[in-house]
């Protein structure tokens, strides 16, 4: 059972960088995949035997390429897959195969998981499946892992990813970094993915936990791995930084029994100073790297930073948080942005110019069915001593979320919003 571990361990640790190697080779995502299966499944037989090997990284890798080999070899069409496989043979002789510790030397494997991390995240894919080809092949996490973190069913992920990889195969997606002007233009993609992956670790959308800390550790990992991978790009160190200072505060942000703390309710000393070290870090290297400009994340990363460097709620830089969020509208035209400067407004200057933002949102058509939109308003109404149309906003917001814990937490509020409301008359 140890050694089952060990093999766990090292296969979450491990498996994108054998996959991406693979992927390199077979120029296919999917037969990569399950060349690096085959070799795990070889693992789980032999290390119980031999023991974990000094490298296991390169015998997985070692075990997948031979897998290859063999493959192309029993196929009618070996010869063009052969002869790419075959080229870096030639020289170590027939049947011989070549130094994998060499093959996967850090140069490679910074060059392979990039070409991974563009492919997994390609605008061919819908989101759905860049979210769980990502996870599959970036995070290591399996079909299970996968449909319980995002509470949906494992025969869904697994059609997702099995559609994804055929579509992959299908538009002949290369394996390759994208340069130049279209390298920018799929990095966004990329971001997406990671964001959309501890967003919904961080504020669960569905199901009875508002926090899901395992998908914000595996969107925290692959930020860190795609900074290091893209070290002169602002946004993504933007994005870590995000990440990091949002993470900081996980243990602070539910209760004794699970409820949600909201920001202003939160003990502070409970907040991660390290990650708050890391994530302002981020932020500097994201602000040097783009003279002081903010793109999408780094912007949230600066609004992050106010907080976290804000001993108390009363410390906090509202009105910088305010004009931050200002710029960020102006950059992404996104009525939660919209949202979030009103609740900056409203601590900055007042509930009444935080309540002018918001009246001006409630038509949006992008926010119908936006739980917060009602939870933001019924909060302002409740500050200005409008219990009654308070508790209707906290009510209507508790029917719009998907999230039994923030339902809870909703209720509560229009329940005390009556009581007021009957205690004062």
């Amino acid at each position: 059972m140890n050694t089952h571990g060990a093999v766990e361990a090292v296969w979450r640790i491990e498996s994108a960088r054998v996959i991406a190697g693979l992927a390199r080779m077979v120029r296919d995502v999917g037969l990569a995949e399950e060349l690096a299966q085959d070799a795990l499944v070889a693992a789980l037989e032999q290390w119980p035997e031999t023991g974990v090997p000094r490298n296991p990284g390169a015998w997985l890798m070692t075990t997948a390429k031979r897998r290859a080999i063999d493959l192309f070899r029993r196929n009618e069409t070996l010869g063009r897959k052969l002869d790419e496989l075959g080229r870096e043979q030639e020289q170590f002789g027939e049947g011989v195969l070549p130094d994998f510790d060499a093959v996967l030397d850090e140069e490679h494997i910074e060059d392979d998981l990039l070409r991974l991390v563009f492919t997994a995240c390609h605008p061919v894919l819908p989101m759905q499946a860049r979210v769980a080809l990502t996870l599959r092949m970036l995070g290591g996490l399996t079909t299970d892992e996968i449909a319980r973190a995002f509470l949906v069913k494992e025969s869904a992920v697994a059609q997702r990813i099995v559609r994804a990889k055929k579509t992959l195969a299908e538009a002949k997606v290369p394996f390759e970094v994208p340069v130049g002007e279209e390298r920018m233009a799929r990095l966004p993609a990329v971001l997406e993915v990671i964001y959309l992956i501890f967003n919904e670790g961080y504020s669960a959308t569905r199901g009875d936990d508002w926090l899901r800390p395992e998908l914000c550790a595996d969107a925290l990992r692959l930020g860190r791995v795609l900074a290091g991978l893209m070290r002169a790009e602002p946004e993504v160190h933007g994005l870590v930084a995000l990440l990091e200072i949002q993470a900081s505060r996980s243990a602070a942000r539910t209760g004794p029994n699970g409820e949600p703390v909201l920001l202003m309710d939160q003990d502070r000393a409970r907040w991660d100073r390290m990650l708050i070290r890391r994530g302002l870090d981020a932020l500097a290297r994201s602000e040097e790297l783009a003279d002081g400009a903010y793109g999408r994340y780094s912007a949230q990363a600066a609004i992050a930073a106010c907080h976290a460097r804000a001993a108390t709620p009363e410390d906090t830089d509202w009105a910088r948080i305010a004009l931050l969020y200002k710029g960020l509208a102006q950059l992404t035209r996104s009525p939660v942005i919209e949202l979030n400067r009103a609740v900056a407004v409203c601590m900055a200057a007042g509930p009444e110019a935080g309540l002018a933002l918001v009246d001006q949102l409630v038509g949006d058509p992008a926010l119908k069915n936006y739980h917060l939109l009602p939870s933001v308003r019924g909060d302002f109404l409740h500050k200005l001593g409008r219990r009654d149309e308070a508790r209707v906003e906290f009510e209507r917001a508790a029917e719009m979320t998907g999230n039994a814990r923030e339902r809870a937490l909703l209720l509560e509020r229009a329940a005390a919003c009556a009581q007021q409301e009957t205690g004062s008359r």
